[in-house]
């Protein structure tokens, strides 16, 4: 179980959890598409440059490519980490301007909000309240992090979820590293990403440093399964 979240303040450097979920536990994401453009309004909104029209703008651009004619690229935060589950999403964010983090989610959720509304003709917003947050206060935090962000969560979005995944693990483990919706696959293999950003190597350290191989995260997918359905 994720450890109770909470707003906080955030000092430069601080690295943040945060989830944000969909209102009375609907789906944000009704199909693909809703994703990958989700993609886009994180490395398009990642940005102390805003563009009410962006979507208009970047409309027959490549995925993450910026129109030439606005200014250098300067990121409110670090995104360090995500994954994307229908009803909510995942974020490792590190905290690199006074109120990044802040400012981000607020664009973050209100883009989401008026970009379903208009596809599927809904009002109000789609989202449970406010964002929620928690620093990471140790490593030993940052490792179970990795592991509930990263592996749990794209584990059980495998069809069957995370018995299934255990029961036939070649299988879900190269469907797992194909996966286009979470950062698991260019973390565990320290690939690049016009998204992430750690120049620190924080969670790429973090994974070699506690083992993060494939019977490691077989092993950590079977104890925490066990644990789950003792409780």
């Amino acid at each position: 179980m994720i450890r109770a979240m909470r707003k906080e303040p955030f000092l430069e450097g601080h690295i943040v959890h945060v989830i944000k979920r969909g209102a009375r536990g609907a789906d944000i994401f009704v199909d693909e598409s809703d994703k990958w453009q989700f993609l886009r309004a994180l490395f398009i909104l990642n940005d102390t440059y805003k563009s009410n029209d962006w979507r208009r703008e970047t409309l027959n651009l490549p995925l993450f490519v910026r129109p030439k004619q606005w200014p250098g690229r300067d990121p409110l935060t670090r995104i360090l980490a995500w994954t994307l589950m229908p009803n909510h999403i995942h974020l490792v964010l590190q905290e690199t301007k006074a109120g990044g983090i802040s400012k981000f989610m607020q664009r973050l959720g209100g883009s989401m909000t008026l970009a379903f509304n208009t596809k599927y003709k809904n009002q109000g917003s789609i989202f449970q309240g406010s964002y929620k947050a928690k620093k990471v206060e140790d490593d030993d935090y940052l490792k179970y992090l990795i592991f509930y962000v990263l592996v749990k969560n794209v584990f059980e979005l495998f069809p069957g979820g995370i018995q299934s995944a255990l029961n036939d693990f070649e299988k879900s483990w190269i469907w797992a590293m194909t996966c286009p919706f979470s950062s698991f696959r260019l973390s565990v293999r320290g690939l690049p990403s016009p998204i992430l950003d750690d120049p620190q190597g924080l969670i790429e350290n973090a994974i070699s440093k506690n083992n993060f191989s494939k019977t490691e995260i077989f092993e950590m997918l079977k104890s925490y399964l066990e644990k789950e359905q003792i409780s």
